[in-house]
């Protein structure tokens, strides 16, 4: 018998009078120890099918066909029975630990209580049991961070206290919805390891959610491809990755940011470039708020960056890529010289630097977050030209117009608000909004990293493009090295504040030297790390 059969369920979403189908006739079983990846971009219904297992979904949802677990039948179960179901034998990993951990809560606190709901346990038996779920989660001296708040741990720390709680009643199925889609790829290494070890010590089945083709080979035995709400394949892994036979299949598994940027002529302007540049927060105490210490975002970091030329910078969450890039864009104090267009503005006032604005922009990882939600696709790209005084209304429209077009986008949708475009759209949204004003240097924090691999590829192309026509120069910082390769001419690898590698592009991915260069393109392009890389 089949740990969970689920078949012919279709789930619809009441919306204007009508019904939405999100997802139509989906089947599929899955068995005892078995890792099953459910694959496909955004909006294929992957997650809804996922939720549908226990009822998670909205209150305007209507979920037909039939989900047995252990031979139960689940759909049309009482609110009651399915809370016996939810977290004692079917238990969820979420994409971002933030949103599901309550931050006014301590980790000790979080994991006691679903002890004491599921469990009954309490007081020095429910302490005993939590330091060993964080133990068994990798978590270092887990005593010590017991009373820890989300905020005080790392995006893999966070997500490994995301796993622990949803082990915490040794379910027998674990449904992991995108778990490492926001990690580092050396953290996401070690999470998929730690799942991998986990389920062969607990014996527990795995419904595994992805867009990243990647992750499905290393971790499931069956795929299932969903396209627009139902399965176009399934399959062995081995055999789906080998002999793909569905068009739509192949298509995911073809794309990857592939290719390299253009050449750069050796008489290209020098449009940014810092020395020995140093970012250093001070540590303040007491009621007189004496300084007694220092945060080290950056250490002596040196770099420029040519027209024309992209510049990737790498390395783990709090290496200092971010800080480091809004430094240059004098976002943030620093010391040491930021020379944008040949002029030294440390120093300079807000006053001063507001007409090179224009010259310098920045394209952040979440549009969705970027993008006021309350302001037109139009008034959002044109918002710049308002800010700086560039033209009349008449001409800003057709500004608009003309580059929502260059980033292909149509531009009958202008009136439309952001919450009516895809993340790829959103994203070409925001890249359009950097672009009206013919920037000079433009950075690009995370672009990609939320986006489906067909729609990454995508923005790579259009990036590109965008670079030679306009002889763009691009701070480019990711931590995935796949798409750094694709789009970099040249690599600055940073690691806890210090620039500890850089080189051109190819030096870099094919001979690094700096052990945790090393580590870094082992985890991203499955090879194998070296001892000592300090991970």
């Amino acid at each position: 018998m089949s740990l969970m059969e689920i078949k012919d369920l279709t789930v619809s979403f009441k919306q204007d009078g009508g019904l939405v189908a999100a997802v139509k006739g989906v089947s599929f079983s899955l068995q005892k120890g078995e890792t099953l990846a459910l694959v496909g971009e955004s909006g294929s219904g992957k997650s809804v099918t996922a939720l549908s297992t226990v009822n998670l979904l909205a209150d305007n949802a209507v979920l037909e066909g039939s989900i047995k677990y252990k031979g139960r039948e689940l759909v049309g179960q009482p609110e009651k029975e399915l809370r016996k179901v939810r977290g004692n034998d079917i238990s969820f990993i979420f994409q971002e630990p933030m949103t599901s951990l309550n931050p006014l809560h301590t980790i000790e606190k979080q994991l006691g209580e679903i002890l004491l709901v599921h469990r009954g346990l309490t007081g020095a038996e429910a302490r005993a049991r939590i330091i060993d779920l964080l133990e068994k989660v990798g978590i270092h001296e887990p005593e010590s961070r017991l009373k820890d708040y989300p905020h005080q741990l790392s995006g893999g720390q966070r997500q490994r206290v995301m796993i622990a709680m949803a082990l915490a009643n040794d379910p027998d199925l674990l449904i992991a919805d995108e778990p490492t889609t926001a990690l580092d790829v050396t953290i996401q290494a070690q999470i998929l390891t730690l799942l991998r070890q986990l389920q062969a010590d607990l014996g527990m089945s795995m419904l595994f959610i992805t867009h990243d083709l990647g992750i499905v080979r290393k971790l499931a035995d069956h795929v299932c491809v969903m396209k627009e709400g139902e399965i176009v394949e399934r399959g062995e892994t081995a055999r789906i990755f080998d002999a793909p036979e569905h068009p739509y299949t192949r298509i995911l598994l073809e794309a990857e940011a592939a290719g390299h940027a253009a050449p750069v002529p050796d008489s290209a302007e020098v449009v940014a470039q810092t020395k020995d540049l140093r970012i250093w927060f001070p540590i303040q105490r007491g009621l007189l708020r004496r300084t007694v210490g220092h945060v080290k975002a950056v250490n002596a970091a040196t770099l420029s960056v040519r027209a024309g030329e992209t510049v990737g910078i790498v390395g783990e969450s709090g290496s200092g890529k971010t800080t480091l890039a809004l430094a240059m864009m004098r976002l943030i104090s620093s010391e040491g010289p930021v020379v944008v267009l040949g002029q030294d503005i440390q120093g300079w006032t807000n006053q001063q630097i507001r007409p090179l604005r224009a010259d310098m922009q920045i394209v952040f990882q979440d549009p969705y977050g970027s993008l006021s939600p309350r302001m037109t696709v139009a008034q959002i790209i044109s918002e710049g030209l308002g800010v700086h005084g560039l033209g009349e209304h008449a001409s800003q429209e057709e500004a608009v117009i003309e580059i929502m077009r260059e980033v292909g986008l149509d531009p009958e949708t202008r009136f439309r608000y952001p919450h009516e475009f895809s993340g790829g759209q959103r994203q070409r949204i925001a890249i359009a909004r950097a672009m009206i004003l013919r920037p000079r240097l433009l950075v690009l924090d995370e672009p990609t990293s939320a986006l489906d691999m067909t729609v990454q590829v995508q923005i790579v192309d259009l990036l590109r493009r965008l670079q030679v026509e306009h002889k763009l120069a691009y701070l480019f910082i990711s931590h995935d090295l796949r798409v750094v390769r694709a789009l970099s001419h040249r690599v600055l690898v940073m690691k806890r504040g210090d620039v500890v590698e850089a080189a051109d592009a190819d030096t870099i991915f094919d001979n690094p030297q700096h052990p945790y260069t090393r580590a870094l393109v082992a985890a991203a392009f499955d090879l194998e790390a070296e001892e000592g890389a300090g991970v």
